[in-house]
């Protein structure tokens, strides 16, 4: 495993890249709302904690086998960010159903839990949006509806009342995601994001690797990559080539391995 870890934990020469080449897609020009986002005026909806446990979530402080692992992986995400000055993370995997938005919703919770932390969670999984799912949200408009019909953000984002967390669900699925994903309306989108509220981290649950090219379309936007894995299930091929693509496009700052036997790990390994 040697070679995959160094090839996970290596720091990748970022590449700026923008696709412009037409589309039969049509896009709004630009992101409604979102010059004029109070995070304290946004949505609160209060969430069901016996659905939040039964989907994975650890949702407090509340005596759980795996809260300590996130704990753990917070802080070294935390710390790879801060030495570089980053706010922007994608969560992604290598294939499908290996825990990757579970991941993604108790490590954006995690962090908000940090004294002078905020968190916005955008589900990017614009082929299979399920974070509301896990959370416990209804289905509704999101970021294709953003994107697509100009929505505005504003309206759209959800405080589910969990420390300072704001999350935007991904809103109806869609087929043409990576144009989405890939389109200046996308870009702007991160880029005020980023620029607006420099101290509040943006995480954004991917689709796999190998599966769409949507993250590939998106990595540009993004200033690091965090790879989750499921032991036993998660290819050692496979990973390492997930990380391959990703070279030059952004930095991918480490690899989470689900599911480790118990008795030898109980928590995620980083």
């Amino acid at each position: 495993m040697d070679r995959v870890e160094k090839l996970s934990q290596t720091r990748l020469k970022k590449q700026v890249a923008t696709d412009t080449e037409e589309t039969n897609i049509s896009f709004q020009g630009s992101v409604a709302g979102i010059n004029h986002i109070d995070y304290r005026q946004t949505r609160t909806v209060q969430l069901s904690k016996s659905w939040l446990r039964e989907n994975r979530i650890i949702c407090d402080y509340q005596q759980d086998s795996h809260l300590n692992a996130y704990k753990f992986l917070r802080t070294k995400v935390l710390r790879a960010l801060n030495e570089h000055n980053w706010n922007t993370l994608g969560i992604t995997s290598p294939g499908p159903e290996v825990g990757k938005t579970v991941t993604a919703i108790n490590l954006a919770i995690n962090i908000a839990m940090e004294i002078s932390k905020t968190v916005l969670l955008v589900d990017a999984d614009l082929r299979r949006p399920t974070v509301h799912r896990y959370l416990g949200l209804p289905a509704g408009a999101g970021l294709s509806e953003c994107l697509s019909f100009g929505d505005p953000l504003s309206e759209l984002l959800i405080h589910p009342d969990i420390g300072e967390v704001v999350v935007l669900p991904g809103g109806q699925p869609v087929l043409n995601s990576s144009e989405m994903l890939g389109s200046p309306q996308m870009a702007n989108l991160v880029e005020e994001l980023k620029n607006r509220y420099p101290s509040r981290l943006v995480l954004f649950d991917l689709p796999p690797v190998l599966v769409v090219d949507d993250v590939l379309a998106f990595a540009p936007c993004l200033d690091a990559v965090l790879m989750v894995a499921e032991a036993g299930k998660t290819k050692k091929d496979e990973l390492m080539d997930a990380c391959a693509m990703l070279e030059g496009a952004t930095h991918v700052i480490g690899t989470v391995l689900n599911k480790t036997d118990p008795d030898v790990q109980s928590y995620p390994y980083y």
